[in-house]
């Protein structure tokens, strides 16, 4: 893809500096809870996290950084050489923003309905901040039947569990490929054929969609298919943007 431009070069540096420094320095619990984005009523959220969950990623499996960071080598360059060093900063960081965006509307009209669902049950709106401070108080009411393991399940996950990564402006960057270079043929790990761009991203992009709809992975559990779907929204408008304003660099 040619020599790795000066932005996305830093980028990468940045990224392992948190991953090592969250691993090695600060350790990964006390990192997690400062620099992954936490729903927004949780103790552990703070104002700078839908910027900082963009350099971390998970501490328990080393694949997660490494496929992004791949991803941004293979796709950031390009886009950075296309765009110019200023509009690529401006359009990275404005998908990893719009990510967490949609990722934290999404998990608050989950984190609601579970929880009006449940008071539907007659649990009252103090039993519900129990199980918000208490983690072992929802297993309990789960364990003992008196709330639906699926219901558990959905609070839990809005809740408790915060979003990590690099994805959400990495799927931006996808999208800004697919609508800057359409015919540029990928050849990619788990693809045995190559595939053009036009065709493969808007593949993900729906993968993603029909994910965060329906709650059924391809690629498996414990991903933000919502923040993936808005980095791709995000990266497509201001996409669509430019080009219609005439794309020059600067």
């Amino acid at each position: 893809m040619g020599r790795i431009t000066e932005t996305v070069k830093i980028l990468l540096i940045v990224n392992v500096i948190f991953y090592l420094g969250s691993l090695f320095i600060i350790k990964p619990d006390p990192a997690m809870q400062l620099f992954a984005l936490w729903f927004v009523e949780h103790p552990s959220w703070q104002v700078w996290q839908p910027l900082t969950h963009m350099f971390m990623h998970d501490m328990g499996s080393p694949m997660h950084i490494i496929f992004n960071m791949y991803a941004l080598w293979m796709f950031g360059s390009p886009i950075e050489n296309a765009l110019g060093q200023k509009r690529f900063i401006f359009f990275y960081f404005s998908a990893g923003l719009g990510a967490a965006l949609i990722h934290t509307l999404v998990n608050y009209y989950h984190f609601n309905s579970a929880s009006d669902a449940i008071m539907a049950l007659g649990f009252n709106a103090s039993q519900i901040k129990e199980m918000t401070t208490s983690l072992s108080s929802l297993n309990g009411y789960v364990n003992a039947g008196k709330i639906p393991l699926e219901l558990g399940q959905e609070l839990y996950n809005s809740f408790y569990v915060p979003a990590v990564g690099a994805s959400g402006a990495i799927m931006g960057l996808l999208v800004a490929f697919g609508m800057l270079f359409p015919n540029a043929s990928l050849g990619l790990l788990f693809i045995p054929v190559p595939i053009k761009a036009k065709y493969f991203i808007p593949i993900i992009v729906g993968i993603d969609l029909f994910s965060g709809v329906t709650g059924f992975s391809i690629f498996g559990a414990n991903i933000a298919h919502w923040a993936h779907f808005g980095g791709a929204l995000f990266g497509f408008v201001m996409m669509f943007y430019w080009k219609k304003q005439g794309l020059g660099q600067y």
